[in-house]
């Protein structure tokens, strides 16, 4: 940034990296995610008598990565041809349906996952016999009903600019960025902030139970469990927290970009988020 603090023109950028790095990864990833989830699927509905609560949220999580999943060729398709989207722009709109309702999906089902192991560690004796399997299937069913009311206004906003019809964009156009990033900041606190504090404060309380009671727990499966609770909070944090930062410093920084400026301070954050997230 210059002495005086003076806002700076943004300059172009280059998003090279996203026909590069990205269809690689998207072939990685549909790979390796279609073959762990169609595998983890089978063997839940294998043992589906056998089936517990926890097992049912997993379900719907493997089931939630299948959309996904499937749309990744079509991304693939789009970023080798350097952000040429040939499949019109209905099935565009489709496409990061998926994307977010894998991404909230599974926020919302881990975010269960993390109440039910802290019911049945904290709570054990009020729960036990209480919650069966239908309780399970409600929940998923209400987890899915709010994460399509969450995520279903995005589909009312353009994913391409009058100039660039054959565009896909993640978030919206530029002529309605104003608009758009009101509701990326809610839909973050929503989808993502709440259910990271859920997550945090069941998981921490485990964390306090098993340590308060050391001597009535077995220090190996004691030792287990605080190392299983610190990996989930972590891996949770690194597969989210970057997600929700970038989207919308980049939405902030478009706009800023827009109106012919942009703070020199944040051009290496503009340049990283637009990366990460085009368009």
């Amino acid at each position: 940034m210059s002495g005086n603090n003076t806002p700076a023109l943004c300059g172009p950028i280059d998003l090279n990296f996203t026909h590069t790095f990205l269809p690689s990864g998207f072939v990685t990833v549909f790979v390796v995610g279609t073959l762990s989830n169609i595998w983890g699927l089978r063997s839940l509905c294998n043992s589906w008598n056998n089936i517990g609560n926890i097992n049912i949220f997993m379900f719907n999580l493997g089931v939630a990565d299948l959309l996904y999943l499937f749309t990744l060729p079509f991304l693939v398709h789009y970023y080798i041809s350097k952000s040429s989207w040939e499949f019109g722009q209905p099935f565009c709109k489709v496409t990061r349906f998926c994307f977010n309702l894998n991404l909230y999906g599974s926020i919302g089902f881990l975010t269960c996952i993390s109440i039910y192991r802290y019911l049945g560690i904290v709570h054990p004796m009020r729960v036990m016999g209480r919650i069966s399997s239908r309780h399970s299937l409600a929940v998923s069913a209400l987890v899915w009903l709010l994460v399509i009311i969450q995520i279903l206004p995005d589909m009312f906003f353009d994913k391409n600019n009058p100039t660039s019809t054959n565009s896909c964009y993640d978030t919206t156009s530029n002529e309605r960025i104003n608009e758009y990033l009101p509701y990326s900041i809610s839909w973050t606190v929503t989808g993502f902030a709440i259910p990271l504090v859920i997550i945090l404060l069941c998981y921490g309380h485990v964390v306090v139970v098993l340590a308060k009671n050391s001597s009535n727990v077995n220090p190996v499966l004691k030792q287990r469990c605080v190392k299983l609770v610190v990996v989930l909070v972590i891996l949770f944090s690194v597969s989210f927290i970057p997600y929700h930062v970038f989207r919308n410093v980049n939405l902030q920084i478009r706009i800023l970009k827009q109106s012919g400026y942009c703070h020199a301070s944040f051009r290496n954050i503009y340049i990283t988020s637009s990366g990460q997230i085009p368009g």
